[in-house]
């Protein structure tokens, strides 16, 4: 009894510091950027993709904002990619812990 009810512990505390993770590498996600506030992320990546150049997207705010399009989807990129790394770096740290 006392193994089941430590397993069940540890497994909530895994999932516990899973949503944590997220929470955490969520946020890291948001930047302002050409008078805009992103969310980097791969709906805004392939938005950018489809765009000309210079075009007017909608922000987190729900503001439309003239941007250089290949700017911010090199900055979204970016962003993207250092938060995602970090992200599976400390999952893979409290994953070797269990």
């Amino acid at each position: 009894m006392h193994k089941i009810s430590n397993f069940v512990k540890e497994r909530f505390n895994h999932n516990q510091n899973k949503q944590l993770l997220k929470e955490k590498y969520e946020a890291k996600m948001l930047f302002a950027s050409q008078g805009g506030m992103w969310k980097a992320g791969p709906e805004l990546i392939m938005l950018l993709g489809c765009c000309p150049d210079d075009a007017v997207i909608i922000d987190q705010y729900e503001t439309p904002v003239n941007v250089n399009v290949l700017e911010l989807q090199k900055e979204v990129q970016m962003r993207w990619q250092e938060q995602m790394n970090g992200w599976l770096a400390e999952y893979d740290l409290s994953n070797n812990k269990r």
